[in-house]
């Protein structure tokens, strides 16, 4: 057995029969075995054999063409882009072109649709201010005296007083000064806290010198005279306001500014 193994494997590798073994019952020519010589090179040294399992049989021997397999056509591969280098912006170059995508139709807005206004309703023209008080035409006095042309002195006072007022001491030395009596004056009392207006007393009195003992009594002198200050009205008419009678009676500075003031106005 160990024979018929080694010739095997010398034949496998050298491809020479170094041994020949007889098979069972075989009769060789003259009855003796013949060795064959194989020349072996002198520089190999025999290679002992490891003991090897038992071969199975032979397979059969597959044809194996003589050349080395021709290698397969490979598909052409595109050149492989740069390899990009830390902290470097790629080239434009390297980077592939493509078509901008064609921009959508434009289409102008739809139109609002148009609402017409609400009719704007008429603004009602502003109504006059209604009066709270009655016209300062109609603002009630009472009167004494007759002389149309004399001298008119208004006050503000209760009627009973107002009787007296001829009689008074004060006014009668103020007319003297002036060279004038009770009978040349017309004493008007403005029997409301509203002025009298002065075209009212107009259309009775011709007179062309006025004066107020009191605050707010002639219309148009409210807001254009000061105390003891003379001033000229429409149609001429000189107004002189003082304070109330009861007033001049007890304070002799009044006195003084009144009796200053009548002379710019009846004796300047």
């Amino acid at each position: 057995m160990e024979q018929a193994s080694l010739a095997f494997f010398q034949n496998f590798y050298t491809n020479v029969s170094l041994y020949v073994v007889a098979e069972p019952g075989a009769v060789l020519p003259d009855a003796q075995p013949v060795p064959v010589a194989v020349a072996v090179p002198e520089a190999a040294a025999p290679v002992a054999a490891p003991p090897l399992p038992p071969l199975a049989p032979p397979a059969a021997a597959v044809a194996v063409p003589a050349g080395p397999p021709p290698a397969p056509a490979r598909p052409a591969t595109p050149p492989a882009a740069p390899i990009p280098i830390p902290g470097k912006l790629p080239s434009l170059a390297s980077l592939p072109l493509k078509a901008a995508p064609a921009p959508p139709p434009m289409t102008p807005p739809a139109a609002a649709p148009v609402v017409p206004a609400p009719p704007v309703a008429p603004v009602p023209a502003a109504a006059p201010p209604q009066r709270t008080a009655p016209p300062l035409t109609e603002t009630p006095y009472s009167t004494l005296g007759s002389n149309p042309n004399g001298l008119v002195i208004l006050v503000r006072m209760d009627a009973v007083r107002f009787q007296r007022l001829p009689k008074n001491v004060f006014l009668n030395k103020l007319l003297m000064a002036i060279r004038l009596i009770m009978e040349d004056v017309v004493l008007i009392n403005v029997e409301s806290h509203l002025p009298v207006a002065l075209s009212t007393l107009r259309r009775k009195l011709a007179a062309k010198q006025v004066i107020g003992f009191g605050k707010n009594l002639l219309d148009v002198a409210v807001y254009k005279t000061q105390l003891y200050e003379p001033v000229l009205l429409v149609n001429d008419v000189a107004y002189l306001p003082a304070a109330e009678i009861e007033l001049l009676e007890e304070d002799n500075s009044r006195k003084k500014l009144l009796w200053q003031a009548m002379q710019r106005m009846f004796l300047a």
